[in-house]
């Protein structure tokens, strides 16, 4: 198993480092007028994604390469897989800042206002929002916040403090963001910071409310505000006609503007050793804590849903060959078919989001349970099968044996068909429990850390791709490779019972 995982490795390295990607066919942006026909980059949902669409339209012929995160679109841009990147400005400055050979136009793309959104049933709150947020433009905290993280001589001089005395009697508010925007929200250790964070506690301590942050991807916040899962949202935001469709505008908090990225000379930046990159990638700022407690919810996550999938599966599979053997239980046989139907039908990150967002619309449970039980529900739908198949492949004398010594149809299958069926299913029960594993790696759609997450929390504050990703596939791969000697471990002892 070593070996293999070195194996692996090296080729990893030697991909890397290859430098495969190729420019010839890039096509050189000088200014917006050059956006026609190229290829763009933008990150999902946002301001830059919206406006980018235009140039799709036949007349423009530009591509649109949406990804889930900026540093994602910007590796792209430096590998020549795409001519530019749009992006918000200061996130994009933060974006380059180590990444040798990108630049920023000067000409930008677009001016956009930020504001934070509020469900449509929920004006009270908005109202409570606009006014607060009136009284920190007046007495200048929206200034000071701003400026104590943008300005080479103003930055890190003026933090957002909690006046003396507050007091949170009035509840708590849930916040939703996207913490991979820097300087607007971002982390730095275990904490989520930056201007829109140090915003709404000021907000929060206006209304007199504590401030509780959920973390989860940019085009999920919307959902999980509409949906009453989190109170507001704030995470750079741009009003706009489409969105006002399905959320309220606060007031506008701050004025800023889309730029694009492209590739040139980058004399500020500079590359860094692999050693280097290790540690600032892990060891700075205790970055290796994302991935250890992602592990972990991984871990828990993946074998408390196999466990209950197992007990899913199991009463699904009995009563489907109950029906397929004597005819009886035809109602509770339909329905264990449409479920098979639905949950094999559909992917694991839509029925993971349905739970979330719609089935615990005005329940709140934590996120680990509601991973469990959707993960528990999509496993249970393979798991009858396998136990299904494996009762079938029971020859049908031994079934006949025991109801001619006089046991019943029920006493048969549990004292005689059973206990052989399971055995021969476990290794598939085994690799189920692999499957599933992997399958988590969609939990941050859900704002909750899994081990894929913690590595994308690495990648948003270093903006660094290769490291992060690979230290997560490795973790994933390793997990995988002892799961498979163990299963095959067992199927050797297995085999040595039935001799």
């Amino acid at each position: 198993m070593k070996k293999k995982i070195f194996s692996i490795l090296a080729i990893i390295m030697m991909l890397a480092t290859a430098g495969c990607s190729s420019d010839n066919n890039s096509k050189t942006i000088a200014s917006i007028d050059d956006l026609p026909g190229a290829s763009i980059g933008v990150q999902l949902g946002t301001t830059g994604d919206i406006y980018a669409s235009d140039y799709e339209a036949p007349e423009y012929g530009s591509t649109v390469e949406r990804f889930n995160k900026i540093t994602d679109a910007v590796q792209a841009l430096k590998q020549g897989k795409i001519d530019c990147v749009i992006a918000d400005e200061q996130p994009a400055i933060a974006s380059i800042e180590t990444e040798s050979g990108l630049y920023i136009l000067d000409e930008p793309f677009t001016l956009e206002e930020y504001a934070m959104v509020v469900a449509k049933d929920n004006d009270t709150l908005l109202d409570s929002i606009n006014e607060a947020l009136s009284e920190l433009k007046e007495d200048g905290t929206i200034d000071s916040i701003v400026s104590n993280y943008i300005g080479d001589d103003t930055k890190g001089q003026s933090p957002y403090v909690t006046p003396e005395g507050t007091t949170y009697e009035n509840g708590t508010l849930v916040v939703a963001t996207n913490a991979a925007f820097k300087p607007y929200e971002y982390y730095d250790g275990s904490d989520i910071v930056g201007i829109d964070i140090d915003i709404i506690r000021a907000i929060g301590d206006k209304l007199h409310m504590d401030i509780v942050i959920e973390d989860m991807e940019f085009d999920a916040i919307i959902n999980a505000v509409s949906s009453h899962k989190a109170d507001v949202g704030i995470a750079g935001m741009t009003m706009t006609e489409e969105r006002a469709k399905s959320i309220n505008f606060s007031e506008s908090y701050v004025t800023t503007k889309q730029v694009i990225i492209v590739k040139g000379d980058n004399t500020s930046a500079s590359d860094l050793s692999l050693v280097e990159k290790i540690k600032q990638n892990f060891i700075d700022n205790d970055r290796w804590v994302y991935i250890l407690s992602g592990l972990k919810n991984t871990l828990i996550i993946a074998l408390c849903a196999v466990i209950l999938g197992v007990l899913i599966g199991f009463l699904v599979g009995v009563i489907r060959v109950t029906h397929d053997k004597t005819g009886l239980l035809p109602i509770l046989n339909a329905i264990c078919k449409l479920y098979l139907t639905i949950i094999r039908g559909t992917p694991a990150m839509i029925q993971l989001l349905i739970i979330y967002y719609v089935v615990f619309q005005s329940v709140n449970v934590s996120k680990i349970l509601v991973a469990v039980i959707a993960f528990a529900i999509n496993s249970g739908a393979y798991v009858a099968e396998i136990m299904r198949g494996g009762i079938m492949s029971i020859d049908d004398g031994q079934t006949e044996a025991g109801r001619s010594l006089g046991l019943s149809y029920r006493q048969t299958m549990i004292s005689i068909i059973l206990p052989q069926a399971v055995k021969n299913v476990l290794p598939a029960l085994a690799n189920e429990f692999i499957t599933l594993i992997k399958e988590t790696s969609i939990c941050g759609y859900i704002g909750l850390t899994d081990l894929t997450r913690g590595g994308d929390i690495i990648r948003s504050q270093t903006y660094e791709a290769f490291l992060p990703l690979i230290a997560v596939a490795l973790i994933y791969l390793i997990i995988v490779e002892i799961l498979t000697v163990l299963v095959g471990r067992w199927e050797k002892s297995l085999r040595k019972s039935e001799r």
